[in-house]
């Protein structure tokens, strides 16, 4: 990579300047520090001035475990350069980490692909509005983002070269995605299996070539051969891999699973999954109810939010929450019983869970099949504007002419960048590693379709990998490249 910069220096540092004034004007223009990003400034604070990886209480700081440690890490680690709390410093920085983001996402196309699939790529990346507007949110977001394309970016480098200080550094990467988010698993997961079905198959996808650089002048035409794809290795090669990159991803759980043992009594290596304390009540029948017709970012926010603390609008719910008139009633009851309280209580989570059950057991096709394939639509094809003051109704046009103009340009951007990258993995899919990535894009897809909360900013993570295959559908390539892809299937 640093060669390709070396030799296109003014076009990297132009885009990487569009890069910047991009994310700064979401950063003064559309600050993003909500709810969440108060509880993990809140335990980063208790942890940098009093020693307790906690939330401030009304008496005392409480130890807790509903966030893993990386974010608050990181921002303890701003807040000691410059000052408590000072959000504005995170935003900044994570503005930067972003901007490294882009040379990942060119350095991966430019492994797997060529060279002018790189600059394309770090095109695609510097101008995406959706990685600009979460690096101006203090959340785990943008060092998610960052931290799994390095992590594909170092395992493309070891299969290249089948080193395993590569791997070393995948594992790593893998360590600090799961330390911010506990999802962040599925990476780890991904990198296994497909070291698993090298181990099985290992000359699958075992091919070599080059591909030069088109832009490069003829005398330095061998300095700019890039060679894709990998050697087939030994099963023993495999074996270590997989236990390098997995004994370093998990290592630093290790200390936080005895803290949470020592200080709880209770063994949880990663964060609940409903971030809640140890002796909070989870209304799982409410939660498993809200699964039987969910699909939509906008009944997260009006109804799955709403509870507890806040009334529950009969209005808002959609048609597919009732399958016939009676269950309306029924429906109908307990949203009355809950607007009374606003809380669900355990009685009342029994009687969710029990209609929930007999909706599941008239449609199960429906609840495991159609509704989680809906809800992985909703998240990608959406057009992302949730940290943004548009209506999360923008279909229905209520909001303002500008935001509801800025909804829709967002969704058409958001189309474009995904159906390029499929049309970009249509052509490539025959790439050697093109298999990795598409590989993890199934199994968080598959994840995020079992959520009861399709947010559109869980997908984010797998952007990088967007940006690779939608590089390659605008770029087009040469007969050369074909040639070469025909002789390495």
């Amino acid at each position: 990579m640093g060669e390709l910069v070396r030799r296109n220096l003014r076009f990297f540092l132009l885009f990487s300047a569009a890069a910047l004034l991009l994310r700064l004007f979401f950063i003064f223009r559309f600050p993003g520090v909500v709810t969440d990003s108060f509880v993990y400034g809140d335990i980063a604070k208790n942890w940098l001035q009093h020693g307790i990886y906690g939330l401030s209480g009304p008496d005392e700081i409480s130890p807790t475990y509903i966030r893993l440690p990386g974010y608050p890490a990181f921002l303890a680690f701003i807040f000691a350069i410059f000052g408590t709390e000072h959000y504005r410093a995170v935003l900044l920085a994570q503005m930067f980490v972003d901007l490294g983001t882009c040379f990942v996402c060119a350095d991966i196309a430019l492994r797997i692909l060529g060279p002018k699939y790189a600059r394309i790529a770090f095109v695609l990346a510097c101008l995406c509005p959706f990685l600009a507007e979460y690096s101006a949110a203090a959340l785990t977001e943008t060092l998610e983002v960052f931290f799994t394309a390095l992590a594909f970016d170092l395992a493309i480098k070891a299969l290249q070269r089948e080193s395993l200080r590569y791997w070393a550094g995948c594992g790593a990467a893998c360590a600090a995605a799961i330390l911010l988010r506990p999802d962040g698993a599925i990476l780890l997961i991904a990198v296994e299996l497909y070291l698993f079905a090298r181990f099985l198959f290992p000359s699958w996808l075992g091919s070599t070539y080059d591909i030069s650089d088109p832009s490069s002048s003829p005398g330095r035409q061998s300095s700019a051969t890039f060679t894709t794809g990998f050697a087939a290795p030994t099963r023993l090669r495999n074996v270590l891999a997989a236990a390098l990159v997995a004994i370093i991803a998990l290592a630093p759980l290790v200390p936080w699973t005895i803290r949470n043992w020592n200080v709880f009594h209770r063994f949880q290596p990663l964060a609940p999954r409903y971030a809640n304390e140890e002796d909070e009540f989870v209304p799982m029948g409410f939660n498993r109810w809200v699964k039987t017709w969910i699909v939509d970012y906008a009944s997260v926010e009006e109804i799955y939010w709403a509870v507890p603390g806040s009334p529950i609008d009969p209005t808002k719910l959609p048609f597919r929450a009732f399958y016939n008139p009676q269950e309306r009633v029924e429906t109908s009851a307990l949203i009355n019983d809950y607007n009374e309280s606003l809380h669900v209580t355990p009685e009342l989570d029994r009687r969710f869970e029990a209609l929930a059950a007999r909706r599941i057991h008239a449609h199960p096709a429906r609840y495991y099949l159609s509704l989680p394939i809906r809800r992985i639509m909703d998240m990608w094809l959406r057009p992302r504007t949730e940290m943004l003051p548009c209506d999360s109704r923008w279909w229905e046009f209520n909001d303002g002419l500008q935001w509801s103009a800025l909804a829709v340009s967002l969704g058409i951007v958001n189309l474009f960048y995904v159906a390029c990258a499929l049309v970009g993995w249509l052509h490539s899919r025959k790439f050697p590693l093109t298999g990795l990535l598409l590989l993890f894009v199934v199994l968080r897809s598959g994840f995020l379709g079992t959520l009861e909360n399709p947010e559109p900013r869980y997908t984010l993570e797998m952007y990088p990998i967007v940006i690779v295959f939608a590089a390659y559908a605008l770029a087009g390539k040469s007969r050369a490249e074909t040639a070469a892809v025909r002789a390495s299937a």
